[in-house]
């Protein structure tokens, strides 16, 4: 299947494709270049840890928040 580029560098997937590679509106592609060639595949979903990785902030930042739960580290 050919589609032309249009000036803004827009190209339509094609709906048959788009439905055999559940792409739908909103979904995110990964492009690449491979041996001359444009590749696109559908951008791996983050998981549930990476969804919420970073939402909680903490005041003094992660070592003091260490400090505050186990207390001062012993000196050697």
């Amino acid at each position: 299947m050919n589609r032309r580029v249009s000036e803004k560098g827009q190209v339509t997937i094609p709906k048959a494709l788009r439905e055999q590679l559940g792409i739908h509106p909103g979904a995110v592609l990964e492009f690449a270049v491979e041996n001359d060639r444009l590749v696109a595949a559908k951008a791996r979903e983050p998981g549930r840890l990476e969804r919420v990785f970073g939402i909680i902030e903490l005041p003094g930042g992660t070592d003091a928040e260490l400090v505050a739960l186990r207390g001062e580290a012993d000196a050697i």
